[in-house]
C-alpha cells in the first residue's frame, strides 16, 4: 500500500467512515499474501509483474488444490492450474462450473472477464511428434488464458524435414516461436535457421534410455550453433509461454 492510500485510511478510521476492522483487513490484503495455513498465496504479483499467481497442481492434495482454486477466483475472478491430472477435475468443475479443463495440456482455468487479448501477437508452438504434444499443449493453452493468437503446428520433427517445410510461412508470421522436442532435440535448431523471430526451445522427456530423460535434448538446445534461441527446462511447457508472453507485451509496450 503506498503513502497516499494508508494516509487516506488513517483518516477514514479517525473520522469514523471505516471501521478499524475494516481497516485491519485492507492492511492485510496490502501486505500482498494471503496465509491459507497451508500455503501463502502471492496476491501482489500481478501487480509486480503482470501476471497472478498460476498454481502448480502436482504435490498438492485435492483439498488444498480446491481452496486455491476458490482463493485466486475471489481475488482476480480468474484462476491457471498447471499438472493438473483428469482424475482430480470432475469435482472441481462441479462446484466452479466456470472452470474449463485442457485434457491434454494438463491445464485448469477460468480467464479473467474481460479476457485481455493481445490479437496482433501470434506466437507459434510448434511440436517435434506426437509424444511431445502434452508440452506443447501446455504452452499453448497458458499463452490463450494470456489473451494470445496461438498457431499450432504439431509433428513436423526432423525425420521429416519435409512437413516443417511445408509449414514455414506460418512460423514466420509469429512474433514468438516455441519448440518442444524430445530425443536428439535437433528441432529448435532447424526452426531457429529458418525464421527471424526469437525461439523459445523446450527440450521434453520424451525419448530411449540415453536420452536420460530429456537431459541429451536439453544439452543439444543449449549447444546449438543457430542463433536466436533461448531454453527452458526440461518439459516447462508454462516457463516457455510465459517468457514469450513478457517478451510479446514488452515488445508492443516499447512500440506504443
Amino acid at each position: 500500500m503506498d503513502s497516499k492510500r494508508l494516509q487516506a485510511l488513517l483518516e477514514e478510521v479517525a473520522a469514523g467512515t471505516t471501521h478499524v476492522s475494516d481497516a485491519l483487513d485492507a492492511l492485510a490484503d496490502a501486505s500482498g499474501v494471503d496465509d491459507l495455513g497451508f500455503a501463502k498465496l502471492d496476491t501482489d504479483r500481478e501487480r509486480r509483474t503482470g501476471m497472478a499467481e498460476v498454481i502448480f497442481a502436482a504435490g498438492k492434495t485435492d483439498d488444498q488444490l480446491r481452496r486455491l482454486v476458490a482463493r485466486c477466483l475471489e481475488r482476480h475472478g480468474s484462476v491457471l492450474a498447471t499438472r493438473v491430472e483428469a482424475p482430480r477435475t470432475p469435482r472441481l468443475l462441479e462446484e466452479f462450473p466456470q472452470l474449463r479443463f485442457n485434457e491434454p495440456g494438463r491445464v485448469l482455468y477460468c480467464r479473467p472477464t474481460p479476457s485481455t487479448t493481445h490479437s496482433d501477437t501470434r506466437i507459434a508452438v510448434v511440436c517435434a511428434g506426437t509424444a511431445d504434444l502434452p508440452v506443447a499443449e501446455e504452452s499453448a493453452c497458458v499463452l490463450e488464458f494470456l489473451g494470445h493468437d496461438v498457431e499450432r503446428v504439431s509433428d513436423v520433427g526432423v525425420a521429416g524435414i519435409h512437413r516443417l517445410v511445408s509449414e514455414l510461412d506460418r512460423l514466420r508470421e509469429a512474433r514468438v516461436v516455441i519448440v518442444a522436442a524430445g530425443m536428439e532435440g535437433a528441432l529448435p535448431s532447424v526452426v531457429a535457421g529458418l525464421v527471424a523471430a526469437p525461439v523459445i526451445a523446450i527440450p521434453t522427456s520424451v525419448g530411449y534410455g540415453a536420452s536420460f530423460g530429456g537431459v541429451a535434448a536439453l544439452l543439444a538446445m543449449l549447444n546449438s550453433c543457430a542463433t536466436g534461441i533461448g531454453v527452458v527446462n526440461i518439459d516447462n511447457g508454462f516457463g516457455a509461454a510465459t517468457l514469450a508472453h513478457r517478451i510479446v507485451t514488452r515488445h508492443n509496450e516499447s512500440e506504443s
